[in-house]
């Protein structure tokens, strides 16, 4: 077990076993949430609910443990949010609309071909590369950045938030018992944290989570699976077996792409494109929350973990779920102390759990998962002190946008991409064209690219 411990460097990065065990299970409990809305999502494109469940957990399970073990970050993956969405709402009616009957056995292989790309480009190095080429502002800039959007992302969980059409966002419901508790919640962990209470961001999940089994049992906070108010006690009358993967497993179709190369490719762009900024943007952030970035400010041993979501993305496909990709999550885990790839490790542990345990995991609601987002964003917020808003034009501007595109856009991808745009643009007319390392032409010629087919859908 020593031997085996050793592979983690725990005492070089200032951790211990029992920091990192409770780091993954409070990653764990924060990405949770993916293990009942990605079965209920995918379902909407005519997939099977419970196979979509276990291959959710298993592909989780599969791509986290490699990144613990290879890598040794302290970063879980699982089916993207958003990508998730893409592939129910778009991809899935556009193809059924071209005559296809199962359009998602196109949108897995689509998936599947997604993935062997990321293979290849970190096979030769192109994500590691940049990784390590976008500056230290912009770095400090998308850290911030998801710092907000997970912090939005929490907010809007527990209803604290609501679209408004006259302001785009407003204030929710606050005397609704998912709000308060939320804030009680968001309080406890405020207060734990100040007297250095062990597993505080963990304590404040599990608590608000309890306070609501409470509100439940005294009928203030009503159950109605209709209006998606489900509920919080775990219910066991189904077993505690997983669903079979047999419906999913290896199910595509490859026919389409010959047929309709074009609107195939266009697919995979999209998943591509998304996946991989997204990547980029998560890895960064996480890395620095946990001081893992070198004095350089680059990502040490970054190629270990992009392969790991790239790995991630093709055994997802093959057991029936959309695209895995790094959680922006494991930043609630680091904020626990989570230094290493033992953090990755457990939390991969729970998902298996999770296939054995699923009405206890499945029952944590998203509002008791609100405080932790939050505060972790509030954490997060803290790169900003490393910004510099003053000096070169280029790194001033990206990083900001960077900053605040991904709250305002409600995408981390979206964030980089206006940061790298800016950051090109102003180097060149600043005249500063040697400063641009070759890869952020290409990242550069890539968003020029995403920005035509979003004005000129493909």
């Amino acid at each position: 077990m020593d031997k085996f411990l050793q592979r983690f460097q725990l005492k070089e990065h200032g951790s211990d076993v029992k920091t990192e065990l409770i780091a993954g299970l409070t990653t764990f409990l924060s990405m949770a949430y993916i293990l009942a809305v990605n079965p209920s999502m995918l379902a909407a494109s005519g997939m099977d609910q419970g196979a979509v469940f276990t291959a959710t957990a298993v592909s989780a399970f599969i791509a986290t443990v490699i990144m613990g073990l290879f890598a040794n970050y302290p970063v879980a993956l699982a089916s993207g949010m958003g990508l998730n969405a893409y592939f129910a709402f778009t991809v899935c009616p556009m193809v059924a609309e071209m005559g296809v009957q199962d359009p998602w056995k196109v949108a897995l292989t689509a998936i599947l071909v997604e993935g062997v790309i990321f293979i290849i480009l970190s096979v030769f190095k192109f994500r590691e590369t940049l990784v390590n080429s976008v500056p230290a502002n912009l770095k400090y800039g998308i850290s911030a950045g998801i710092g907000l959007f997970i912090s939005i992302v929490g907010l809007e969980g527990a209803g604290f938030v609501s679209d408004e059409p006259s302001t785009l966002v407003t204030l929710g419901n606050v005397g609704s018992p998912q709000v308060l508790l939320a804030f009680v919640g968001l309080l406890l962990i405020g207060v734990m944290w100040h007297f250095k209470v062990k597993g505080a961001i963990l304590w404040g999940i599990l608590g608000t989570w309890l306070l609501g089994i409470l509100a439940q049992l005294t009928g203030w906070y009503a159950v109605n699976p209709e209006a998606g108010v489900y509920s919080l006690i775990p219910d066991f009358s189904g077993g505690i077996l997983p669903p079979s993967l047999a419906p999913t497993f290896f199910q595509f179709d490859f026919t389409f792409i010959g047929a309709h190369f074009i609107n195939f490719a266009a697919i995979v762009f999209a998943f591509l494109f998304v996946d991989l900024f997204d990547t980029v943007g998560t890895l960064i952030g996480v890395a620095d929350q946990g001081n893992l970035l070198n004095e350089k400010g680059e990502l040490p041993n970054a190629g270990p973990a992009l392969m790991s979501d790239a790995i991630g993305t093709v055994v997802g496909s093959v057991l029936g779920t959309s695209t895995v990709t790094s959680y922006v999550e494991s930043t609630a885990g680091v904020a626990e102390g989570g230094r290493t790839g033992l953090t990755a490790l457990s939390t991969g542990v729970m998902f298996v759990l999770a296939l054995f345990l699923s009405p206890v995991f499945l029952a944590i609601p998203s509002f008791a998962t609100t405080p932790a987002l939050v505060f972790v964003g509030l954490l997060m917020m803290k790169s900003v002190l490393k910004m510099k808003f003053d000096g070169d034009i280029a790194d001033v501007v990206g990083g900001f946008l960077a900053l605040i595109m991904m709250p305002f856009t409600y995408s981390i991808a979206n964030g980089i991409m206006f940061g790298i745009l800016a950051w090109v643009i102003l180097k060149v007319c600043t005249g500063k064209v040697k400063e641009i390392h070759p890869v952020m032409w290409v990242a550069f010629a890539l968003f020029v690219l995403r920005i035509i087919t979003l004005i000129v859908p493909m």
